[in-house]
């Protein structure tokens, strides 16, 4: 038997359908990599807009910053670039006199970290930019980013934290700026702390 094709129009339909599936297929291709970009600035928006990566604090180094916390009432503790709140939900647990501050501006980290703190009465989430937060508030400020922003950072520490005031950066020293203190984590990591009284 033989089969006999028919062309109807301008173009065969195998033509035709060859051609709507490279489209489809381009424009599939494009909206992924539109979505994967949307979905990258919701959760890393930092690491894409201030080369500030996400990273998480571990339990060790909580348990450390505790310790390093002053006994003063009425303390308060801001986190730069929150994340979920690794540090800051075992921090307000610990300290349950003190008042605790996390600032995120990656829209889906700061709701995971904004639900994930909900227990804890004591501590505050922002949504905002760690450059437009008044440092003046706060006794000890507790940073995990990048070694890019440090020099910017402590001159904004330098401009607005009060005498006696701690600054404390996780892994990153401030370029040419010595230390009041160096603390050991003892973690896998081999965290540093980087403590700076001002």
């Amino acid at each position: 038997t033989t089969v006999k094709t028919y062309q109807t129009g301008e173009a065969p339909i195998v033509t035709n359908t060859v051609e709507a599936v490279k489209t489809s297929a381009d424009r599939t291709i494009w909206v992924t990599i539109a979505l994967v970009i949307i979905m990258l600035m919701l959760v890393y928006r930092g690491a894409l807009s201030g080369q500030i990566p996400l990273y998480l604090s571990n339990r060790e180094t909580a348990r450390t910053l505790t310790d390093l916390l002053p006994q003063t009432p009425n303390l308060r503790c801001a986190d730069l670039g929150a994340g979920l709140g690794s540090m800051l939900r075992p921090l307000s647990s610990a300290r349950p006199d003190a008042r605790f501050v996390g600032v995120e501006n990656a829209p889906l980290t700061w709701l995971g970290g904004k639900l994930l703190a909900l227990r804890h009465a004591n501590c505050e989430w922002r949504w905002g930019d760690l450059w437009r937060t008044d440092l003046s508030e706060f006794d000890v400020v507790y940073a995990f980013l990048s070694p890019v922003p440090m020099a910017a950072l402590w001159c904004k520490v330098e401009r607005e934290m009060k005498p006696g005031s701690l600054f404390i950066s996780n892994s990153f020293p401030v370029p040419d700026v010595e230390p009041s203190e160096i603390v050991e984590v003892g973690d896998e990591r081999q965290t540093q702390l980087y403590c700076y009284r001002r």
